[in-house]
């Protein structure tokens, strides 16, 4: 399981997990299994692994099956364009509802 940033070129990070609290991890360890187990599974295919991630602009966890071979984003959820429509709605949402004239 990978909980880095999403990678905006839909490619895969390298890189291992980045540091967690203890706290957190044992949170995480049931899920952790689980996605091995489906990894294990092959379930997405022999090229294919499922990976956790945090987008890191809207805080979001997104679910991506990557190419173990060539680091590509085959498919994830949710897609990358609803990622950036909310953090375009975003800016609305912090200013609050608009104010009513009349």
């Amino acid at each position: 399981m990978d909980i880095t940033g999403v990678n905006r070129n839909l490619t895969a990070p390298v890189t291992g997990a980045s540091e967690i609290p203890t706290e957190k991890a044992a949170e995480n360890r049931p899920i952790i299994q689980a996605v091995k187990a489906l990894n294990g599974t092959e379930m997405f295919g022999h090229d294919n692994q499922l990976t956790f991630q945090r987008d890191p602009e809207s805080k979001r966890m997104v679910l991506q099956v990557i190419n173990r071979n060539t680091h590509e984003v085959v498919s994830q959820i949710p897609p990358e364009y609803v990622l950036r429509l909310a953090e375009d709605l975003k800016p609305q949402q912090d200013s609050g509802p608009p104010a009513r004239i009349g």
